[in-house]
């Protein structure tokens, strides 16, 4: 359920008095908050966020540019095949998602602000590429609660960095709550500091009613800091946590049909490619998902290629290619599909290869690339805009960043302008002081 402290905030922070009395009664599935006038209805109630760390080459998966004419242009350098009813056009490097065609939603152009790693990356997650700013999935579990409270509502598998998961000047319950990081052998990744068997249960927990009186009486001399509030719900929530996330980890009880589909333990490490356990993470990505999680982030990086392109981008197809298919497959299966949106892509693109040159080298290409959504109330076999006939850069229908931030807070019921937090003496957007427009030609 949504705290009352964000509840209050919220008021506070441009709703209206009727605006906050329908928060008053939402439920942790928001199914409408918005104006008092125009509700949102929400088509999703989590999100699966797949980072591509590094700038995935759109012409070379999804955004199909022959290399054609008597002197043939920067294009695709690998096969492609339109699949599905659809007739959704995707590389040969990924056949498994391919069988998938009818499900995506493609966006061919993407646009971002800066061809830099560090900057465009941290654009991507907290929509703001120079200071600290919370992440999208803080935003997204400070505006619609939890849906499990013996969980966090935000989960980052093989973070690479703290930036991700970071919640900022959001109160630190909001925080993701990270799982490996990026290059650890995901069988060995745990949630830190949870397991404790050096106390009974009942024992443990006096201990921690004991600590928190303490913890209150300190917080009643300072009602308005956010910090310690975080601090002792983050308390409560690591005890109950102690049952419920080691059994999430635990990938025991699956098939080993279940295991083979995700590749699960299946490692890859060619040139940039790091030797991560994606299938792993997918698994988990949906055993979260059924669990309530609200946010779950499954990280990939090695995707930065500049040299040995064909090679290393062939080897990051193949790592993720087989586990994608599968968490698609069993969310639909499970009917979660329908309210869980999935999101792929990366902080931006990449040039095409010149077949004359016989180079292998890329580089980067913020002015297009592509991301692709699917389930959450998208629309399915679909492709949205599109960039240059050598894929230079977007030329229709284009999407920043914050234009994507905005919409996926629409599919989950958010109004992007009206969820808000002040700091430092002014309000404070995911989406930022700059205009957002939903993309709604991407909403079923």
């Amino acid at each position: 359920m949504t705290s009352r402290r964000q509840l209050l905030q919220t008021a506070g922070c441009g709703f209206g008095y009727l605006a906050f009395q329908s928060l008053c009664h939402a439920t942790a599935s928001a199914a409408t908050v918005g104006s008092p006038t125009s509700p949102i209805v929400a088509r999703a109630k989590r999100v699966i966020f797949m980072c591509m760390s590094g700038g995935p080459a759109q012409m070379d998966t999804f955004d199909y540019k022959p290399q054609v004419g008597k002197k043939p242009h920067p294009g695709s350098a690998f096969a492609f095949q339109q699949h599905g009813e659809s007739g959704l056009w995707i590389s040969e490097l990924l056949p498994e998602t391919a069988k998938h065609a009818d499900r995506l939603c493609v966006i061919n152009s993407m646009y971002a602000d800066t061809g830099n790693h560090a900057q465009s990356f941290l654009q991507m997650h907290t929509g703001e590429r120079l200071r600290k700013r919370p992440s999208m999935g803080s935003w997204i579990s400070y505006g619609l609660g939890t849906e499990n409270e013996n969980l966090p509502g935000f989960i980052s598998l093989n973070a690479a960095k703290p930036s991700v998961y970071s919640s900022a000047f959001l109160p630190s319950e909001y925080a993701g709550t990270p799982i490996g990081t990026n290059g650890e052998d995901m069988s060995l990744a745990t949630i830190r500091d949870i397991s404790s068997g050096h106390l009974p249960p009942t024992v443990k927990r006096g201990q921690l009613d004991f600590v928190q009186q303490m913890n209150h009486r300190h917080l009643a001399a300072r009602p308005d800091d956010t910090e310690l509030e975080g601090v002792i719900e983050s308390m409560e929530l690591a005890f109950r946590m102690q049952t419920s996330a080691p059994e999430l980890l635990d990938l025991s009880d699956e098939t080993e049909e279940t295991l083979q589909r995700y590749r699960v333990g299946k490692k890859l490490s060619v040139g940039t490619c790091r030797p991560t356990d994606f299938g792993r993470q997918c698994l988990l990505a949906r055993r979260f998902a059924e669990a309530g999680v609200r946010f779950i982030e499954v990280n990939h990086g090695g995707w930065d290629q500049h040299k040995n392109h064909r090679r290393d981008l062939k080897a990051n197809c193949e790592t993720i290619d087989a586990p994608i298919a599968a968490l698609l497959e069993d969310l639909a299966t499970r009917g979660l599909l329908e309210d869980t949106l999935l999101v792929w892509g990366g902080e931006f693109g990449r040039p095409g290869l010149t077949p004359e040159d016989g180079k292998d080298e890329t580089g980067h290409n913020e002015k297009g690339f592509t991301f692709w959504l699917a389930g959450g109330g998208v629309k399915a076999g679909y492709v949205h805009g599109k960039t240059s006939e050598t894929g230079a850069r977007a030329v229709e229908d284009k999407i920043h960043f914050r234009d994507l931030h905005a919409t996926i807070l629409h599919l989950l019921g958010l109004s992007h302008d009206q969820l808000s937090f002040e700091h430092g003496g002014r309000l404070h957007r995911l989406t930022g002081p700059e205009q957002a427009i939903v993309a709604n030609a991407l909403i079923a």
